[in-house]
């Protein structure tokens, strides 16, 4: 089903009362009971990740899924590309249910498979492709992991980045890393992979924006996407925090540039960075650099810390957000009244090929 495709929930929903959303949603999801599995991203509004059966980053929403046989509906509150991973993960028998279809990823749509494939033709008349291997992160369509499962490749997430392009490596000579320039950078450099050995594959230029032998020399050829919340963190920024506190302790998300990294104290996925704050000794001071839902939640849950955005902006994951508790207690209504809306499907070609990919990343 398209993304442009969602229909209008109606003002029922729209003008709701948030407790009476609140209320409605926890009756559809006790009737529903073990028919149903509601998976929340940890950007997502708290007023939906309050009613999760499960939360988590990408990769263990995405292994729930996959474990998930006994459930005959799964609801996903994340953005179309998780839903569809979900989807080419379960069973036949069962359903994935997006609540609101406009839920996309800027990131996912910077990399589409036209392109993609079209610079893979590109690279083929210059360099042996077949010694080559494709990783696209998570974040992406069915389509284009598809791709990635057909060329021997493997999809990975910010928690696995490192592990998957070390295999990656070990089974080729280079490997193409889309849709996200800033995670692929950072975990080549991580694997201590020379700079001049990574280039950046620029859309829409003659092989990318490189010369024929700087491309012959590289190890990784990145793709020029990136996540639009991410992008908003900054050394200023982090030079500021720790002028006004020295005891900051600065973690963000690998999704940030290469000096924002640099800049702070680690890095690592949502579920790295939910250990590494939890974990910490009462009185610590934190800024974490991802999307403002997950920061406010690990502000509430440790209150004996002090625990804030790398920026003084509210960084939000706008697609995302898009998931509310209206449109999750309509898609519920309809589930209880034995209707599936907002259905996604991969196609079983483009799935068959596509789970290769993922199996390999979850064997990884």
């Amino acid at each position: 089903m398209s993304l442009l495709n969602q229909v209008d929930i109606g003002n029922e929903y729209r003008a709701a009362k948030a407790e009476v959303l609140a209320e409605r949603i926890a009756i559809r999801k006790q009737e529903l009971a073990d028919d149903l599995l509601i998976l929340c991203h940890h950007y997502q509004q708290d007023a939906v990740f309050a009613f999760a059966h499960e939360t988590g980053d990408s990769l263990k929403l995405a292994k729930r899924a996959a474990e998930s046989s006994s459930r005959r509906y799964i609801v996903f509150c994340g953005v179309h590309f998780m839903a569809e991973s979900a989807d080419i993960l379960t069973s036949e028998g069962q359903v994935v249910i997006l609540p609101d279809l406009t839920a996309g990823c800027s990131m996912a749509d910077m990399a589409t498979y036209e392109e993609v494939e079209g610079a893979w033709r590109e690279l083929a008349t210059l360099i042996d492709v077949e010694k080559m291997l494709p990783v696209t992160y998570v974040n992406s369509s069915a389509r284009l992991k598809a791709f990635v499962g057909e060329h021997g490749g493997s999809v990975c997430t910010s928690s696995n980045a490192e592990r998957v392009l070390t295999w990656g490596l070990e089974r080729g000579e280079k490997v193409f890393f889309f849709p996200d320039e800033h995670l692929g950078r950072n975990s080549a450099h991580a694997l201590g992979i020379p700079a001049d050995e990574v280039v950046l594959w620029t859309r829409g230029e003659k092989l990318g924006g490189n010369t024929p032998e700087a491309l012959s020399r590289a190890k990784v050829i990145l793709w020029d996407g990136y996540c639009t919340v991410h992008m908003q963190f900054s050394v200023d920024q982090i030079n500021t925090l720790r002028q006004e506190d020295p005891d900051v302790q600065v973690i963000v998300h690998p999704e940030c540039r290469r000096e924002v990294v640099q800049a702070a104290d680690s890095y690592g996925s949502t579920e790295m960075i939910i250990k590494a704050v939890s974990q910490s000794p009462a009185g610590s001071s934190w800024a974490v650099g991802t999307e403002i839902n997950l920061v406010k939640r690990l502000a509430q849950a440790f209150p004996e810390k002090n625990i804030r955005s790398v920026s003084p902006f509210e960084c939000l994951c706008s697609t995302m957000y898009r998931i509310d508790p209206a449109h999750l207690l309509w898609a519920l209504d309809n589930l209880a009244a034995g209707k599936v809306v907002n259905r996604i499907t991969v196609d079983a070609a483009t799935a068959k090929q596509a789970k290769k990919a993922l199996d390999r990343m979850l064997m990884i």
